[in-house]
């Protein structure tokens, strides 16, 4: 009778916290793929895209129907490489959380210190970004991120790829004397060649312990490397000039992993070796200074169209934390230098989801993938125009309100002024 009983509870819980079914008709529609539907409608059950297409032929039998009243709907953004969740104020240690002790630390999960209460992630949620790749730093393998939905009671609800790649810094090839506005000299490392020699001896030692199924004595450094060698994990390589990004590749196709460059300021002088080697790019930010003087000014600004017109799938993301709130006027800016804007879309949306290895559930707004997705009344990657109206994280809609709105609010009634509608 009591396990009746509880069964029973189950049931009932289960119904109450259903979710309903809905279908957001008369909106464009930007899959992520280059498709725009016009007066389209997206359909949603159990958490699920259902159905995408025009708004005359979506079907019935939904339990909610939705006007979008000429608003755009756009896949979730997707910020790659951030330490989102894992630093709260940069200048206070005790709130930082992104960095441990020693050089190679592959056994090392971000995930367990991602902060589901950071009062930065609403911020960033707000502007449409609804999953980062939360990244380690420090040393030469800093060690594993996961990916996460931006909306979770604990980083176990948000999680939605856990430990999927490890990261590899690799060595400066050169020292860069100056500060951003004034650069100084630029110098050889003398260190190089040691540090690329250091590289090469741990991927060495853990190869050789993954031959091993069953060592006598476990080394959690090692075994977490096993995934490189197998291909259950990817190789996320940091590194920003060609030359390192050549060497790199030269080193680590002997242990036949599969590798991402990210930051990768000089992908576009050799676009023909990425795209023969299929290996895509995660761009760091292009809002920057040339990184030589004899470089055009707007050169970092048209990398992506440069990239993309060569074939190399990249895709776009922001350092940092508090700075993914900008990563879609980034793409946006890329569509003044050369992107379409489906093209910009994609580069922070489909692409990224790709190259995480998530593009079978999030990234495009396609039939079976996750209705992870956001209105926006205008035109999302324009600051100008974007004011996202709603966003759903896997079916369920989430809060757009955060402590920045809260204050804006509060003294605005305080001094009694007519707030500003988007």
């Amino acid at each position: 009778m009591k396990h009746l009983y509880i069964l029973l509870i189950l049931f009932i819980t289960q119904l109450t916290f259903a979710q309903k079914s809905f279908v957001i008709t008369n909106v464009t529609i930007h899959v992520g793929n280059g498709e725009v539907i016009e007066n389209g409608a997206i359909g949603v059950k159990n958490g699920k895209i259902s159905e995408v297409g025009p708004s005359a032929k979506v079907g019935k039998g939904y339990d909610q129907s939705i006007d979008g009243k000429g608003q755009h709907v756009y896949p979730g953004f997707i910020a790659p490489n951030t330490q989102l969740g894992l630093v709260e104020m940069e200048s206070v240690r005790a709130t930082t959380d992104f960095r441990e002790v020693g050089n190679f630390n592959p056994n090392i999960r971000s995930i367990i210190a991602y902060n589901t209460d950071s009062e930065i992630i609403p911020t960033i949620r707000s502007n449409g970004v609804l999953i980062a790749q939360v990244t380690p730093q420090g040393g030469s393998i800093p060690g594993q991120s996961s990916i996460m939905h931006l909306e979770g009671f604990n980083y176990e609800d948000a999680q939605l790829k856990a430990d999927h790649c490890i990261h590899l810094n690799w060595p400066s090839r050169y020292s860069f004397g100056g500060w951003w506005a004034e650069p100084g000299e630029t110098n050889l490392n003398k260190n190089y060649s040691r540090d690329v020699e250091g590289i090469k001896l741990f991927f060495d030692a853990a190869l050789s312990y993954s031959q091993n199924a069953k060592p006598e004595i476990q080394n959690m450094r090692f075994e977490a490397m096993r995934g490189l060698f197998d291909k259950s994990k990817k190789l996320f390589v940091h590194t920003d000039d060609a030359q390192s990004m050549l060497e790199a590749f030269e080193l680590l196709k002997n242990y036949k992993t599969d590798l991402v460059y990210v930051g990768a300021a000089e992908s576009f002088r050799i676009t023909d070796f990425l795209k023969e080697n299929n290996i895509p790019v995660i761009l760091g930010n292009v809002h920057a200074l040339p990184r030589y003087e004899h470089d055009d000014i707007d050169l970092p600004y048209r990398i992506p169209a440069i990239l993309q017109q060569k074939g190399v799938k990249f895709a776009l993301s922001m350092e940092g934390s508090w700075q993914q709130r900008n990563i879609m006027f980034q793409a946006g800016h890329a569509v003044g230098y050369g992107l379409t804007k489906e093209q910009a879309l994609a580069a922070v949306t489909m692409n990224s989801a790709e190259i995480l290895g998530i593009g079978d559930r999030v990234g495009s707004l396609q039939v079976g993938k996750d209705a992870t997705f956001i209105v926006s009344k205008g035109d999302a990657l324009d600051m100008r125009t974007s004011v996202i109206s709603d966003a759903y994280i896997q079916g369920r809609q989430v809060s757009l309100n955060d402590k920045q709105k809260d204050l804006y609010k509060k003294f605005m009634d305080k001094f009694g002024f007519k707030e500003v509608k988007g």
